[in-house]
């Protein structure tokens, strides 16, 4: 399990996520971008005995490079405007479905930033997005407050999972599905269905139908085998 902060403000807040991965045994803290020293004194002294979380965490520059070597990538939310594309579930709901799996190699937290959290493209990284119930009037936790809370859940699942009706985990990673739809955009801007200028938000939406479809790593395979003969035959048929 690897807990990832999203471009984070406070070094108080990454001191006190260290803590909290020693308390649940997480295995690595990354940080994507820091707009905060994350070594300071101030970090490590909220640490306590996180701190080799923090000597030892791993600074990314985009949370492809952060997520992509994941099985299974779960975002949080704090926003109650999401619209009907995007589905927040609880931590317990999450950590119920997590526990219907045998086994999941490598799990990855992403974590907003704390003013204003992930944005809806960021969320399209995740195949489950996390949202903790608040008051509607004031829906905004303050990030180690969010990381506690779902690494508590999340640790009920993968401690006691006594489940004997488990499934095999086969679900296409992000990092798959990320490269297959960058794939299809190149082909369909070439094919003039899409322009490219508004290619990205399009493509989003393809990625949303697939994130709901739970398409396995055989699925996406095979999607992404017809769009490369696709373009094998539009660069061999201009040449004849």
């Amino acid at each position: 399990m690897n807990v990832v902060l999203v471009e984070p403000n406070g070094p108080l807040n990454v001191g006190s996520i260290a803590r909290l991965c020693s308390n649940f045994e997480v295995n690595e803290l990354r940080i994507v971008s820091p707009k905060c020293d994350v070594f300071s004194s101030e970090a490590k002294r909220m640490a306590l005995k996180g701190q080799s979380y923090i000597e030892n965490c791993k600074n990314f520059n985009t949370i492809q490079q952060a997520i992509f070597d994941c099985d299974l990538v779960l975002a949080t939310c704090g926003r109650i405007d999401l619209g009907k594309d995007i589905e927040c579930e609880s931590p317990e709901i999450i950590s119920k479905w997590i526990s219907s799996f045998q086994e999941i190699k490598n799990l990855a937290i992403l974590f907003g930033r704390e003013d204003r959290g992930l944005t809806n493209n960021e969320l399209l990284f995740a195949h489950k997005i996390l949202n903790i119930n608040t008051s509607q009037n004031y829906p905004s936790l303050n990030l180690s407050h969010s990381v506690a809370i779902i690494l508590y859940e999340l640790s009920k699942c993968l401690k006691n999972n006594q489940n004997k009706d488990t499934k095999v985990f086969n679900l296409a990673s992000s990092k798959q599905i990320y490269e297959s739809f960058k794939d299809l955009e190149e082909i369909l801007i070439r094919i003039g269905y899409l322009l490219e200028h508004t290619s990205f938000s399009k493509i989003s939406k393809f990625k949303k139908f697939v994130l709901k479809a739970k398409m396995s790593s055989h699925e996406i395979n095979v999607l992404r085998g017809i769009v490369h003969q696709i373009k094998w035959f539009l660069n061999n048929s201009k040449s004849k």
